[in-house]
C-alpha cells in the first residue's frame, strides 16, 4: 500500500515559490463581457489549491483588474485544496517514470532540427535528446498560462495537425521574434522592453574587434564586453530528473496542443544527474524547492491547468517586460612594481 501523506507531502519538504523564471476536459470559465472586454486586459489561468494560498492572494491582488475579496477566494482555494488532497492519494506516483520515446536518428525533420545552432550552443551541459512524451505525465512549476498568448498561438493552428505540423510547432527551427525595443537612458544603463515575458539577459559575450563587423570602431580594440538581450530558443524542454519529467520551457505550446487533445509531443529532455547539475539548468521556482517536485508524491501537474476544480480564470492587467543592463567603468593607476 502507498504511504498516505498531506496535499503537500512530508513537513519536511519545502513548498515551491511564486514563479515568474489533463484528466478532465472542460470549456473555459466564462467571465462578464464587461470584464474581459477592460481595455488593457489579459485573461490568465491560475492553479489554485496548490501552495500557497499566500501566493494566490497577493497574484489576485497586484494582477487582476476586479480583484475579489480575500474571504471569497480563500474559500475557493480552500476547495481546490480538498480536491487536492484526494488526488494525491488517488494518484500518488502518478508523476514518477513517465514514457519518452527517442525520436528516430534517422528523422529528416529532428536531422534538420539539429542543425539551429541554438540547439548545440543552448543544450551541451548534459545528456541530451529529442524525444516523444506524454504531456499528461509533465510536472509544472508556473502556477498561471497566458490564455491571450495561447489563443495567439492557437491561430496558426488547424483542429487536425500532422506529426511534422506538431514537431515544427513544439521544436521550431524558425520563429517570428516579438516586438522589443531599448535605448540608452544615461551613461552606462540601457533599458530593454516588449510585451513577451521571454525577454531576458542572455549573459555576457567576450569578443574580439574581428566579431564586429559593419559598424565603425571608435578605436584600435584590445576586446569588446557584450551584455546581451534577447529571447530564449522557446523550444519545448523538459528536465528528467530522480525519474521524474519538469517542464522547463513552452508551456503555452504545450496548453495549446493539450486543449486540442494532442498528448504526444516531440520534447528536448535534459538529463540530470545530480542535484547540482538541476542547480545549474532548472529555475529559480523548481531549485528553491527540489524536493517539492521531485518527492512530492502528487505534484503539480499540466494536466491540471484543465480540471475546473483547480484553475482559477480571471482577467489581469497587460503588462511590459523590462531589462536594464547597468554598468560602470572604474578607470585609474596602480603603482609599477
Amino acid at each position: 500500500m502507498k504511504k498516505e501523506v498531506s496535499a503537500y507531502g512530508d513537513d519536511n519538504l519545502a513548498k515551491p515559490l511564486e514563479s515568474e523564471c489533463e484528466s478532465v476536459f472542460s470549456e473555459p470559465q466564462m467571465m462578464t463581457g464587461a470584464a474581459v472586454s477592460q481595455a488593457g486586459a489579459d485573461e490568465y489561468l491560475y492553479l489554485i489549491g496548490q501552495p500557497t494560498l499566500k501566493q494566490f492572494l497577493r497574484f489576485v491582488k497586484d494582477r487582476a483588474v476586479n480583484p475579489e475579496g480575500s474571504g471569497h477566494l480563500t474559500e475557493e482555494w480552500q476547495t481546490a485544496n480538498a480536491v487536492m488532497r484526494r488526488l494525491e492519494k488517488k494518484e500518488a506516483g502518478i508523476a514518477n517514470n513517465p514514457a519518452m520515446e527517442p525520436v528516430s536518428p534517422d528523422s529528416e525533420l529532428l536531422l534538420e532540427f539539429l542543425k539551429n545552432p541554438l540547439v548545440r550552443n543552448s543544450f551541451n551541459t548534459v545528456p541530451t535528446e529529442v524525444a516523444y512524451v506524454n504531456l499528461n505525465e509533465l510536472v509544472v512549476y508556473q502556477h498561471h498560462i497566458d490564455l491571450t498568448f495561447v489563443r495567439r498561438l492557437e491561430q496558426n493552428l488547424k483542429p487536425s495537425l500532422t506529426e511534422e505540423e506538431i514537431f515544427r510547432f513544439c521544436l521550431p527551427n524558425q520563429r517570428a521574434l516579438p516586438p522589443a525595443k531599448w535605448s540608452r537612458m544615461h551613461s552606462g544603463t540601457y533599458v530593454f522592453v516588449s510585451p513577451s515575458n521571454d525577454l531576458r539577459f542572455l549573459g555576457v559575450m567576450p569578443l574580439e574587434g574581428e566579431h564586429i563587423q559593419g559598424y565603425p570602431h571608435p578605436g584600435n580594440l584590445v576586446g569588446v564586453v557584450g551584455l546581451a538581450v534577447g529571447f530564449g530558443s522557446n523550444f519545448l524542454n523538459a528536465i528528467y530528473a530522480e525519474g521524474r519529467l519538469i517542464l522547463n520551457n513552452g508551456s503555452h505550446r504545450a496548453y495549446a496542443l493539450r486543449e486540442l487533445g494532442i498528448t504526444r509531443v516531440p520534447c528536448i529532455v535534459q538529463h540530470v544527474s545530480c542535484r547540482e547539475e538541476l542547480n545549474v539548468l532548472a529555475c529559480t521556482a523548481v531549485t528553491d524547492a527540489p524536493n517539492f517536485f521531485l518527492k512530492e508524491p502528487r505534484p503539480m501537474m499540466l494536466k491540471d491547468y484543465f480540471d475546473p476544480r483547480l484553475r482559477k480564470i480571471l482577467p489581469v492587467h497587460k503588462r511590459t517586460r523590462q531589462v536594464t543592463v547597468t554598468f560602470e567603468i572604474d578607470d585609474g593607476f596602480l603603482p609599477a612594481l
